[in-house]
């Protein structure tokens, strides 16, 4: 199995929305537990912080173990190949979502929804580029955004070289027809840019290249990969590179992958050579808005997570072992369920250790960054 996390709307080759597992910084064979109590705990966490009761969180906490239960027992009855085809289309969701919502409800899904479908690099090009002597350019926003040519002023005359032969590495772990297609596009201009609070610490840059016209625009992502945090209870990688790492296990476990998925090895001004994957910046990635779901909609959230884990799970691993393993009575929902809110009290007194040490100025924190 693959160790992964979290579920969001994705694109089809053929640009349709499905809902599958994302995040793959940490993914490496692993105990399909591991996955599916980290799932669990993170809506006991997320029901606490949007304040529902005992009896709503122990609905949703329970959903999770038994959606993933029996979605596993379905998906190990499939042959291979009907496994592999099965995902969950957006349009899917939205009927069911339809049949149970509040009109407010609904209305949220369908703004979320037209917001991750208009996110693609055209979008990325009306908002992070300008133009400038008549060349398209990223806009310097520090510390958020920095163009490399700001980045490496005294290199400046090795940085289109340099940005090439990246190009050329990771042409190399593309498909044919993906080579191909990239071939269609031409380097324009390249920038770091920040990226969640998980990869503090780690390099992530964009890359703008052109097709046809300005019109015609590609924003690739390179983000570094480095050991996955599980190495030391898993054992390292079957991968030589990290970035490699996560591209395997995304296209292994997600229903549908990014077509421009690949993997570099490159060396930096400082000597060092490091692993980095590489994929679209934006391509119709979207998230649920956890923080403002009810109880109700939360619960359904619940068990589309848990089922398309459960599917991961089946394409990655034995599902007819865990199947078997977790058979048809619900004592895997109720541990799960009891699992979870022992975390999310843990969870809470962390919280309040650390809020203590900053009072005590034994830590700095900064808000509204």
């Amino acid at each position: 199995m693959r160790i992964c996390r979290t579920s969001v709307p994705s694109r089809l080759p053929d640009r349709r929305l499905v809902f599958s597992i994302n995040d793959f910084d940490e993914t490496l064979p692993g105990p399909f537990e591991w996955d599916v109590k980290r799932l669990v705990a993170s809506f006991a966490v997320a029901g606490r912080d949007r304040g529902f009761s005992d009896k709503e969180r122990a609905v949703v906490n329970v959903t999770v173990g038994r959606s993933y239960r029996e979605a596993i027992r379905r998906f190990a009855a499939m042959k291979n190949l009907d496994l592999w085809y099965t995902r969950v289309d957006v349009d899917e969701i939205a009927a069911q979502l339809m049949n149970e919502a509040t009109a407010e409800q609904r209305t949220r899904f369908e703004r979320n929804r037209a917001k991750t479908v208009s996110k693609d690099s055209l979008k990325a090009l009306g908002k992070l580029t300008e133009t400038v002597d008549g060349e398209l350019r990223i806009v310097s926003d520090p510390p958020v955004v920095v163009p490399i040519d700001e980045l490496f002023k005294e290199r400046a005359h090795e940085l289109d070289d340099f940005l090439h032969g990246v190009i050329r590495s990771y042409r190399r772990t593309l498909s044919g027809d993906r080579r191909r297609l990239l071939e269609r596009f031409r380097y324009v201009h390249a920038a770091r840019k920040v990226v969640g609070v998980g990869s503090v610490g780690t390099r992530a840059f964009i890359m703008l290249l052109l097709g046809r016209d300005g019109d015609d625009p590609l924003f690739l992502q390179f983000k570094e990969a480095e050991a996955s945090v599980l190495e030391p209870f898993l054992g390292k990688s079957e991968f030589a590179n990290h970035g490699q790492r996560v591209v395997e296990g995304q296209r292994l476990t997600q229903a549908a992958s990014d077509i421009m998925l690949g993997w570099i090895r490159a060396e930096g001004v400082d000597s060092v050579k490091r692993d980095f994957y590489v994929r679209q910046l934006w391509d119709a990635k979207g998230s649920a808005i956890v923080e403002l779901m009810e109880p109700n909609v939360m619960t359904h959230y619940a068990k589309i997570c848990a089922a398309e884990l459960a599917r991961a799970h089946a394409r990655s691993g034995d599902g007819v072992a865990i199947a078997s393993y977790l058979g048809s009575g619900d004592t895997f929902d109720q541990a799960l369920a009891q699992f979870a809110e022992t975390y999310a009290d843990q969870n809470e007194r962390d919280y309040n250790t650390l809020i203590d040490a900053v009072k005590a100025g034994r830590i700095t924190a900064e808000s509204d960054v």
